[in-house]
């Protein structure tokens, strides 16, 4: 290999490298971006509804949280977001 080809060889790696580098930062920001929903809007209630509770949702996180909806999250309770986990 000469000098030139090595040399367009090492800015194509610096150049990969970089846009891989931005391509995640790109990927973390959006994630930190996503915002959980806020109780209101997915209706969510303290109680269950038709045998529907938190504790058996997949978003469900023990012991009072949810992937997807902010705030204390009672086991017990229901929202529109419910799915149920795979038995």
């Amino acid at each position: 290999m000469n000098d030139d080809t090595k040399d367009r060889t090492a800015r194509r790696r610096v150049l990969a490298g970089g846009i891989a580098v931005l391509a995640g930062g790109m990927l973390v920001r959006a994630a930190a971006a996503q915002q959980k929903l806020e109780q209101a809007a997915v209706q969510y209630q303290d109680h269950p509804k038709d045998g529907q509770k938190c504790s058996i949702c997949v978003n469900f996180i023990a012991p009072n949280a949810c992937k997807l909806v902010n705030g204390t999250i009672s086991p017990e309770g229901y929202c529109i977001a419910f799915a149920p986990k795979d038995s």
